[in-house]
């Protein structure tokens, strides 16, 4: 429960900071590191899988660059704090989901790897939408043994004032990230590839 309160005030702290910044028109921001997602991190420790360790991860070949480098949320331009990179950002976030679930292992002989397929935000008024997807793959021994692309999406009411809508706007695209690993962790064909 205190790594569940840590991470709301961090978050609580992040948009603060964020609405302030938005008040004033146009900005540039990097986004927060991720955090584990208290759900992630449940799911991770009751799958039985093994510890993994997470390689690269980098944009999907024939994507446009910009699809990694930044997203725009009305006149806001975002960027992943990992080198510009939002496929980095995915790593990222698995990484600290399965660290916090104590399933993150450099020694291990399994490797998670991705590429990012696609990421999306909307704030129009009215109804905000977004989407992320990757393609996961387990490497065992330098074997693949799991290849698939993962999607998930979003929808929420995207009121007129900016100032509530953009930072809803990032929460809702940020939580993108740990519901395509949560998808990843649910699926029966990962857990075979990363069993003990």
């Amino acid at each position: 429960m205190t790594n569940a309160m840590n991470v709301l005030r961090r978050l609580s702290i992040g948009l603060t900071c964020l609405g302030a910044v938005l008040l004033v028109g146009c900005a540039n921001v990097k986004l927060a590191e991720p955090t584990a997602a208290v759900e992630n991190v449940q799911k991770a420790k009751a799958s039985g899988i093994a510890p993994v360790a997470v390689g690269s991860f980098k944009l999907a070949p024939g994507k446009d660059q910009s699809l990694d480098q930044v997203v725009t949320i009305r006149s806001n331009r975002f960027y992943s704090p990992y080198d510009s990179s939002f496929s980095k950002y995915l790593g990222q976030t698995l990484s600290a989901d399965l660290r916090a679930a104590g399933l993150l292992s450099a020694d291990s002989r399994r490797t998670i790897q991705g590429e990012l397929t696609q990421s999306t935000v909307d704030a129009s008024i009215g109804q905000g939408k977004g989407s992320l997807a990757g393609r996961f793959s387990v490497l065992d021994e330098g074997k693949k043994t799991y290849d698939k692309e993962l999607k998930v999406d979003a929808s929420w009411d995207s009121p007129f004032i900016g100032a509530v809508a953009i930072p809803a706007a990032v929460n809702e695209y940020m939580a993108l990230y740990h519901k395509v690993i949560a998808q990843l962790l649910d699926d029966p064909e990962f857990r075979k590839a990363v069993a003990p």
